[in-house]
């Protein structure tokens, strides 16, 4: 097999999004399963603690934006590999 007639460009788009397939599969599950524990927590301790339901509220909903933009983050940087890999003309030139 001749190394230097393969066609790498294919082969580096198609290493990318088999890269990014269970990357997004991992940057959505882990904060999913965070956003399920803090809401659970939250609702454990309004039941526990009716009175401060607002400030726990408020907590939780900080909380869960700050779990969100961990996935969209994710998300960015994936779709950023995909389409306008900035390591594309350093591996394969010109």
């Amino acid at each position: 097999m001749d190394w230097s007639t393969l066609p790498w460009d294919k082969i580096f788009v198609i290493a990318t999004v088999l890269v990014a397939g269970p990357g997004i599969i991992v940057g959505i599950t882990v904060p999913a399963i965070g956003q399920a524990i803090v809401a659970a927590s939250g609702l454990k301790a309004i039941s526990r603690q009716p009175e401060a339901g607002d400030r726990i509220n408020s907590i939780v909903l900080l909380s869960l934006a700050m779990l969100e933009s961990l996935a969209i983050y994710v998300l960015a940087v994936i779709l950023i590999l995909v389409f306008a890999n900035p390591m594309r003309t350093f591996i394969l030139g010109g």
